[in-house]
């Protein structure tokens, strides 16, 4: 009961707070509109009013839909990426040496500073997206598979080695189990990653798309539906997560114990 009744509780505090802060007028509705008019830019854009079809022409659950399946592809991408990579670098000293700086420079770049670049090389279609949000995803799981590799117990490799494991054994048996706990805690931060580089992404023809709605809605200065946007992106946002942290509990069952 605890754990339901606090976040509803948080929820409906915010709310309260949220109400009385609009209703004192200390900020113009354009800045802080009542939760009222949020739900009612919520339900225009999730169904057909005066004949308009949601936002330009799109209902709400598509705009997230097709963002989704860009971030579903370009993060999937970067993912299997930083994987292969962080299983090589983990287990081959030299390849860390030569890619591990690299990594670190991608990591610390935020994604618009290298997204006017892949427009200029990619165009303004879905190519650039899709990359963006690969690149995005790519050093958190590269960087904690790569830790997690090379922190397994020498002695578990030896021993595996000592019981006739090739190679490919060890790393299949051994080295990937060891490191799989830290590698889902990276997959689960390149999402969350992936996502905060969701409007980045969508700012060139981002529409169909939830971060494009959110851009273009923020031009006529309609707050209701960038704060409808906003919502809808850290919602969807924490579904996946506790999708991610079920597959972790199912996956690496002994994460965590004794």
């Amino acid at each position: 009961m605890r754990h339901v009744a606090l976040p509803l509780g948080s929820l409906l505090l915010f709310l309260v707070l949220w109400q009385a802060l609009a209703a004192s007028h200390t900020w113009s509705e354009t800045l802080v509109p009542p939760p009222a008019k949020v739900w009612d830019a919520f339900v225009d854009v999730s169904t057909t009013h005066d004949g308009v079809r949601g936002y330009n022409g799109t209902t709400l659950i598509e705009h997230l839909g097709i963002s989704l399946r860009r971030i579903a592809f370009g993060a999937g991408l970067g993912i299997a990426a930083g994987v292969v990579f962080g299983l090589l670098m983990g287990t081959v000293g030299w390849l860390r040496s030569l890619f591990e700086p690299w990594i670190t420079f991608l990591r610390t770049l935020p994604p618009l500073a290298y997204f006017s670049l892949l427009i200029i090389w990619l165009g303004i279609d879905e190519e650039p997206k899709v990359t963006l949000l690969a690149v995005a995803a790519f050093p958190p799981v590269a960087v904690s598979t790569t830790t997690a590799v090379a922190a397994v117990p020498k002695s578990l490799v030896e021993a595996a080695r000592a019981l006739g494991a090739s190679r490919w054994d060890t790393v299949r048996d051994v080295v990937v189990p060891s490191a799989l706990p830290e590698t889902l805690t990276g997959i689960r931060l390149a999402v969350g990653v992936a996502y905060s580089s969701l409007v980045a992404a969508e700012l060139v023809n981002g529409l169909p798309g939830i971060g494009g709605m959110v851009k273009d809605a923020a031009n006529y200065n309609n707050t209701p539906v960038v704060l409808v946007g906003i919502i809808a992106i850290g919602v969807s946002g924490l579904v996946i997560d506790g999708l991610l942290l079920r597959l972790e509990r199912v996956a690496v069952p002994w994460r965590g114990r004794t």
